[in-house]
């Protein structure tokens, strides 16, 4: 693996592919029709998070939101939290999907371990969505009411959304993955109305059947009056054991008009959960009218689609990407869905698929980047990616080996957009732009109207230093409340319990004074060795330099003398052992690159690492577990991808032989 220095220029955009960009023609629109012009990114961005009605206020003009009733206020405080945006206006979020559509152009292209690729047609959606309506209307579904779906990532999912959008209903989703408490854990807080899910689904080349998940399900879910079941494992599933089902194909076989249900700019679109790894997961809410406007300013300028872009993440219906990608739809961007392993034959799997499916935009994970690195692809030689622009990566930060990859083996003229956000607000805080150059390990900048800091530990913002990641003005995109907490008590514990009046999102971030940004890792699993503080990201940066490493997590246990012990997980390769002299490269990698400070108390070869199902690895879950706490205190299984990982580290936990120095 080469040694690539942080912040190294990688890429520059040319003047032709500037001015050709959506963030281009915004700065221009901004000129010609509010008077206000601007040198460069940086000094947008400081008029949008200074002046944020006058921003956002641009941001509903330039997109042309459709009101039924129009605002008079932009927003109502600036006070965290509380803030409300646009408070009389009156949307709907799937309205604005569907305009200004041509219908016989690709708005979707779909594929699975199950089945094929296929188009649909943004006529062949609009006709489905109003047909899945009629049938939600038929079943009492009314503005306000709760739908679930147990639904694996296909085209029957985003239709699935897009009714229960356009009737102002409350959408959340969970993929057929979870575990059924995980699900019931998720489903039973928000007492769905109507439940649209999966028979089973195929991963890595097994089948799984869920007709009897869905049965303990729906027997969990005492307010559920209809259940809308998708054969898409088997073509005619077991079902017999199920209550008030319809079938898909009876549920889309009759298209109407679609209308749409205008409903308050604060009113709920979604219910996303967290991961979930530590207790029940949390239920945030977010509006249908914060979700439209952030989704059309993050997509359209920092990620920059538009009609003709074809555009992918890898995610499952459980993971606010998931979303994410929904929103592709709003700027007549066709989206590209994918069901099953990325692993699956193998990871040139997903190089084939952006290959076939002319992909213009690739998502997907800092993890998967640097397994293909680690496993020494070449996707730019093995396959034809002439059509793709950009490579978008989130989940955890991209280090700059994974920058240098991406250049020198799948396309030299290549944008690289690492992001990072959260469930929380369903976007990214900190993400791409076109017009700006990519240095490696670095984000290029704060999305447009966040105004993000780093905060020292009495609350000071500062440039050059790692501090906690705050946001100290109100956002369109925040929770407008978690289900079930009528006080606000929860949400104010979860963000605004250090920084009063500032939300806390609990990542260490640094901002350089090029204004780009670096991501450290969760500020609560930050290593703490002799009172200098690093993040858990450096530390895996450094591990993966050693060859024979395929992951490692590491975690800072406290003791009760003021110290610390700092044990390092390691997944070798296979037919790879943590012989001695891997371990002295290993400690010799973190001695060099972060500090003598932070080697590792020990190391410990792992036969699996827990991780969520979106890849994130458990820190916190394992640091508490090896402090004494019980599994079940501090794991949710049912989020887990490999629950039986975790058997190692409680058996390390009890066992007392352990010298934790």
């Amino acid at each position: 693996m080469s040694d690539i220095k942080e912040g190294t220029l990688l890429w520059e955009p040319s003047d032709e592919r500037k001015q050709q960009s959506n963030m281009y023609h915004f700065m221009d629109w901004l000129q010609t029709h509010k008077d206000k012009r601007f040198e460069d990114y940086h000094t947008l961005w400081q008029w949008s998070v200074e002046e944020p009605e006058h921003f956002w206020a641009s941001i509903w003009d330039y997109f042309n939101i459709q009101a039924e009733e129009p605002y008079e206020t932009v927003l109502s405080t600036h006070q965290m939290p509380g803030a409300k945006w646009f408070p009389e206006a009156t949307i709907n979020y799937a309205e604005h999907i569907f305009r200004n559509r041509h219908n016989d152009e690709p708005a979707i292209i779909h594929s699975s371990e199950l089945r094929g690729t296929e188009e649909a047609s943004w006529g062949k959606l609009h006709r489905d969505t109003s047909a899945l309506q009629r049938t939600m209307k038929n079943l009492g579904v009314n503005k306000g009411d709760r739908v679930v779906a147990y639904v694996a990532n296909t085209y029957e999912s985003i239709v699935a959304f897009l009714a229960s959008a356009s009737l102002g209903a409350i959408w959340s989703s969970a993929s057929p993955e979870f575990g059924m408490q995980s699900v019931i854990d998720r489903f039973q807080q928000i007492e769905p109305k109507v439940m649209i899910t999966v028979d089973g689904y195929r991963y890595n080349g097994k089948d799984f059947d869920r007709t009897s998940v869905v049965e303990d399900i729906q027997s969990e879910l005492p307010g559920l009056e209809a259940t809308i079941v998708i054969p898409y494992l088997n073509s005619n599933p077991d079902i017999n054991r199920l209550t008030n089902v319809t079938l898909w194909d009876d549920a889309v076989s009759t298209p109407g008009k679609l209308t749409y249900e205008h409903v308050a700019f604060n009113d709920p679109l979604w219910v996303l959960f967290s991961s979930g790894t530590t207790g029940k997961p949390k239920p945030i809410v977010q509006s249908q009218g914060g979700i439209l406007l952030e989704h059309l300013k993050a997509l359209t300028f920092h990620v920059d689609l538009g009609k003709g872009d074809r555009f992918f993440w890898f995610t499952t219906t459980g993971w606010m990407m998931w979303n994410f990608l929904v929103g592709g739809l709003l700027t007549g961007s066709t989206i590209i869905l994918y069901d099953g392993s990325p692993g699956y034959p193998d990871k040139r799997m997903l190089w084939k698929f952006a290959q076939d499916t002319k992909m213009t935009v690739f998502g997907t994970s800092a993890s998967f980047i640097t397994a293909c690195m680690k496993d020494g692809l070449e996707p730019g030689n093995e396959f034809d990616l002439s059509r793709l622009e950009s490579i978008s990566s989130t989940g955890s930060p991209l280090p700059p080996e994974g920058f240098q990859w991406c250049y020198n083996h799948v396309k030299e003229d290549l944008w690289i957009a690492s992001a990072s956000g959260g469930t929380d607000i369903c976007t990214a805080f900190i993400l791409g732009a076109p017009i700006l150059p990519v240095y490696a390990g670095e984000l290029q900048c704060r999305g447009l109207g966040a105004k993000i800091e780093s905060f020292d530990d009495n609350a000071n913002p500062q440039i050059g230093e790692v501090g906690e990641l705050v946001l100290t003005e109100p956002f369109p995109s925040m929770p407008i409340y978690f289900w079930n907490d009528p006080d606000g008590s929860r949400l104010h514990d979860s963000y605004f319990n250090v920084f009063p009046g500032i939300w806390r999102h609990g990542d260490y971030l640094k901002i350089t004074d090029r204004y780009t940004c670096v991501i450290y890792g969760r500020s609560d699993a930050t290593i703490n060795r002799g009172g200098i503080r690093i993040g858990t990201s450096e530390i895996y940066r450094a591990v993966d330099h050693v060859s024979d490493v395929s992951d490692s997590l590491i975690v800072d246990v406290p003791k009760g003398d003021g110290d610390s012990y700092t044990p390092l997980f390691v997944l070798m390769k296979d037919g790879k052992e943590l012989t001695e002299d891997v371990k002295k490269t290993i400690k010799s990698e973190i001695r060099t690159q972060c500090s003598p400070r932070h080697v590792p108390s020990a190391i410990y070869d792992v036969p699996d690492l827990p991780k969520t199902l979106n890849g994130k690895k458990l820190e916190i879950p394992i640091k508490k577990i090896l402090m004494g706490k019980s599994v079940d205190e501090v794991v949710n299984k049912g989020s887990l991808s490999n629950e039986a990982s975790l058997d190692y580290f409680v058996k390390l936990a009890n066992d007392q032989s352990i010298e934790r120095t």
